[in-house]
């Protein structure tokens, strides 16, 4: 069995979610051959250098699976896309490109975490393209912890007010991108989060049908791909 979160959005100002979360992982993630991560892990990221106490602990939790054989993957999202080599090293965690193919039993899938597909969404790609910058990321990060959460506040803010006027269309997937997709790595099936619409759609591409699988975010319930040899199944994991 291998499980598939996204979106946990883990923030010390929301306790539930982090409870729920640590049960997951006693519950349902120790019973698994492997954990992949789609990202937004967390709810924001600055740096590995941040001392963040719930960082801390969710290190310690995730260390406990590698003890019992259970790796974790994690791909990064637009909330975390700084997290690094040392978070992965201290959670047991391996780090992935932000888009990665994987066979597992028969299927073919490509994971991501869902944000390159929203092509619709102009303003967000244009600001993904800058922030993905290496040389900025650097600059970024070589600033005070004390700066670099002032500069995080004024973006959320402008996020929040951005998303608040855009329709529900802008902010979901363009299916000309999707198809596109599926035609690049030729694959049966895409994972993904980022849009908080928990679903599996069947897509007809060329008379062949293909599925895209979203993971919705992690609020009052957990949302959790699960495959096996037999199935793909979404199902939501109740704190």
């Amino acid at each position: 069995m291998i499980l598939f979160i996204a979106d946990v959005h883990l923030n010390k100002k929301k306790p539930d979610v982090i409870h729920g979360f640590l049960r997951f992982l006693r519950e349902q993630a120790i019973k698994a051959d492997s954990l992949y991560i789609l990202g937004d892990f967390f709810d924001y990221w600055i740096g590995d250098d941040d001392s963040n106490l719930l960082y801390l602990l969710i290190a310690k939790e995730l260390k406990k699976l590698k003890f019992k054989g259970i790796f974790c993957y994690f791909i990064p999202g637009n909330h975390d896309f700084l997290l690094n080599k040392k978070f992965a090293n201290n959670s047991g965690m391996l780090l992935l490109p932000t888009e990665q193919v994987l066979t597992l039993y028969s299927y073919n899938i490509l994971i991501l975490h869902g944000d390159v597909l929203c092509t619709d969404d102009v303003s967000y790609q244009r600001y993904r393209k800058r922030v993905y910058n290496h040389w900025l990321q650097q600059l970024f990060l070589a600033l005070p912890l004390s700066i670099r959460y002032f500069i995080l506040k004024k973006i959320r803010e402008k996020s929040q007010y951005n998303n608040s006027i855009k329709s529900l269309n802008i902010t979901d997937v363009n299916k000309q991108t999707v198809i596109e997709t599926f035609t690049k790595y030729q694959v049966d099936w895409i994972i993904h989060g980022h849009t908080h619409r928990p679903a599996i759609h069947k897509i007809n591409i060329n008379g062949k049908i293909l599925h895209r699988a979203v993971l919705g975010a992690w609020h009052k319930n957990g949302s959790v791909i699960k495959i096996t040899s037999k199935s793909i199944e979404l199902f939501d994991f109740y704190f």
